[in-house]
């Protein structure tokens, strides 16, 4: 079953970030509990860990602000 990545709410009054960069590659593996991805936030940026093990299909770019609770990418 595959698993949506999805932007994360970091501290209470953050509605979009910075994707960073993705520190596993399109069709690459990911590892729950390992980081995914960088995020920038208004004060920040930290590494969100991988929800989910699987094959890590990116949607979403690097340098690119989304919202809170955009899809990122999928884990198949």
């Amino acid at each position: 079953m595959a698993t949506e990545v999805l932007l994360p709410k970091i501290g209470f009054s953050m509605n979009e970030g910075t994707l960073a960069e993705w520190m596993v590659a399109d069709g690459g593996q990911a590892v729950e509990g390992q980081p995914l991805f960088a995020l920038e936030s208004d004060k920040s940026t930290n590494e969100v860990d991988s929800p989910a093990t699987g094959t890590l299909k990116i949607i979403a770019q690097p340098g690119e602000v989304y919202e809170v609770g955009t899809v990122l990418g999928i884990i198949e």
